[in-house]
């Protein structure tokens, strides 16, 4: 590794991956080195070591040399903790990196200013290694702030040695499969999942802000509904019986509205036992709203002051950067357009006085995968789906659905075939539904009968299917409300400008390695 001195520092020429054997071989000599340690009275896996100051705070902290000055007659003493990231071994000299969550500083260690033996202690760390230091700061001629190290201590030994700085995890699969090191070597990565966490703490603010209580449903059901979608299955032993990891919080939230709980949200995770691709996780976070006495509308409003207010707060701007000359501008008010009106932009103006033998070969004409054997309905809607839905770039509410597609919206005043609802579109996905919900609950019972009918196999019973507690909850009277669902993780790769939905999860679910 090429030397550096205390006012040159550079960055060390990027080196090849190690292969498989290198790094056995690496792993065997820390191991050795963590022994010896051992064996020398020193602990490898460290002790407490508190009172430390984060790196951004020593920066706030560092006081100049005043003009003219030769030293700094006001140092500042300094205790920190972090990962070495890089070390340049200069004879009497050692310069390292230390990098802990807040951000990175070099380290100065001088054989003048350590006993003997910490001194050649700390000659023997290795990169990755996390160290405790306390010492002095100070400016650099180059303007780089620096902690002149007068006691150091090693905190934990790192027995695998971490990727190349400059490829890090080259395996893109590999980043999600070991997180941990990705957050190590990726500040960009660091950078989504500070956001990610900044984003949901706003959210939360904004919601308590307006009146809402965050309240918690079970995970754990009876009966999987609130969405059409197919769930995770389990058995509880203690009740012997056949329980469904939740694929939607609604009817439960809509049973508290029955108890008179008005404005209610659940930021929750959901699981639904379908594909995964850069937009879909099994185990996904969704937040849940519903507020008595609203309506679509009032989601309407809701959903534009929230994720303005949350961008603005967290990212700064209302202009979000997605890469490509693509940019989002979430300045309202955001396009409102009917489902009928996108559909006619793509499919024609005479789109809905077709017949569907018409629609079938309009829609081959433009790609579709359809044919006669599709209800009417369902061909309008791969329509929607695979031409309307990826080119809503800039914000768009989509009104006025059919409600075939919406069994638990409330019908539109002035066409029954229509449901009160919107699908917000932001860069080509759906971040938000939202309804006037049905509160009929006559209507209800009907729609969940017909929904059973078309879709029962042989031996399904209709008490075991449908979520009867729930009709009778709504035979105790549920106020009007509006109801609305947010992806939060498609609302977060929105904000920081990510590809995918597993640049935003921690831990993504990911296939066996065999």
């Amino acid at each position: 590794m090429p030397e550096n001195d205390v006012n040159n520092p550079s960055t060390p020429a990027a080196a090849p991956q190690l292969s498989e054997v290198a790094q056995k071989e690496l792993f065997a000599q820390r191991l050795a080195k963590a022994e010896a340690m051992t064996a020398a009275g020193v602990n490898p896996w460290g002790e407490r070591f508190d009172q430390i100051t984060s790196v951004a705070e020593l920066r706030k902290a560092y006081i100049p040399v005043p003009e003219g000055a030769t030293e700094n007659p006001n140092p500042v003493k300094c205790r920190a903790a972090g990962r070495l990231m890089a070390m340049r071994v200069m004879g009497k000299s050692i310069f390292a990196d230390l990098k802990d969550s807040s951000g990175k500083i070099q380290l100065y260690v001088g054989k003048n200013h350590l006993p003997e033996e910490e001194f050649a202690a700390f000659k023997k760390l290795d990169i990755g290694d996390i160290v405790g230091v306390d010492g002095e700061l100070f400016m650099t001629r180059m303007g780089e702030l620096t902690i002149k190290v007068s006691d150091a201590h090693i905190l934990c030994k790192s027995l695998r040695p971490l990727p190349e700085k400059f490829h890090g995890l080259a395996d893109i699969e590999q980043r999600y499969r070991q997180r941990y090191v990705d957050l190590i070597m990726n500040d960009d990565s660091r950078r989504i999942f500070l956001q990610r966490i900044a984003i949901i703490r706003e959210i939360r603010n904004f919601m308590d802000a307006c009146g809402f209580l965050e309240v918690e449903t079970p995970m754990l059901q009876p009966i999987a509904g609130g969405a059409a979608a197919n769930p995770f299955k389990t058995y509880y032993e203690a009740l012997s019986s056949t329980m469904y990891m939740r694929i939607a919080p609604e009817l439960y939230l809509k049973r508290l509205l029955v108890g008179g709980f008005e404005k209610v949200y659940e930021l929750n995770r959901n699981f639904r036992n379908e594909g995964m691709d850069r937009r879909h996780n099994p185990e996904f976070t969704m937040m849940e709203v519903y507020q008595a006495y609203g309506n679509c509308q009032s989601m309407m409003e809701l959903i534009e002051d929230l994720v303005t207010t949350v961008a603005m707060k967290v990212i700064g701007t209302l202009k979000i950067d997605h890469g490509n000359g693509k940019v989002i501008n979430l300045e309202k008010p955001w396009r409102r357009a009917t489902y009928h009106e996108l559909v006619r932009e793509k499919g024609g103006d005479d789109w809905f006085d077709l017949s569907k033998e018409d629609k079938v070969k309009r829609g081959r004409e433009l790609g579709l995968a359809v044919d006669e054997s599709m209800r009417d309905l369902d061909i309008t809607n791969e329509l929607y789906e695979k031409m309307v839905e990826p080119n809503n770039i800039q914000p768009t509410f989509v009104m006025r659905l059919p409600a075939e597609l919406l069994p638990l919206a409330r019908a539109c005043k002035d066409d029954p075939s229509l449901v009160d609802v919107f699908e917000l579109g932001i860069n080509g996905q759906e971040i938000a539904p939202a309804y006037t919900e049905l509160n009929d609950p006559v209507e209800q019972r009907r729609r969940f009968v017909e929904q059973f009918e078309a879709t029962k196999q042989e031996g399904d019973v209709f008490e075991n299917k449908v979520d009867s507690d729930f009709l009778n909850a709504l035979e105790y009277g549920m106020p009007p409300a509006g109801g609305m669902g947010v992806g939060i993780d498609r609302l977060i790769i929105l904000l920081t400008g990510a590809e995918s939905i597993r640049d935003v999860l921690l831990f993504p679910q990911m296939k066996l390695k065999k």
